[in-house]
């Protein structure tokens, strides 16, 4: 019986901590745009031309599966 004196206190305080948090998300406009996130993973990768490339793909002379010429990590 004494575990309530300690469960129901903790109770209050998380389910305060949940209701702080959840409308300081609304307060800064974490909920304004549902659509988009879910869409992304179907959009082409708009980074794809500002990586840069395989210094091994760039060569004509080697082939596409030849290791690279970087000396080996000591």
């Amino acid at each position: 019986m004494n575990i309530l004196l300690v469960m129901i206190p903790l109770s209050i305080l998380l389910a305060l901590g949940a209701g702080i948090a959840f409308f300081w998300a609304v307060d800064h406009d974490q909920f304004d745009d549902l659509d988009t996130p879910k869409l992304l993973p179907l959009l082409d990768d708009p980074h794809a031309e500002t990586r840069p490339r395989d210094e091994s793909a760039e060569r004509d002379d080697a082939p596409p599966d030849a290791p690279s010429q970087e000396p080996p990590h000591s």
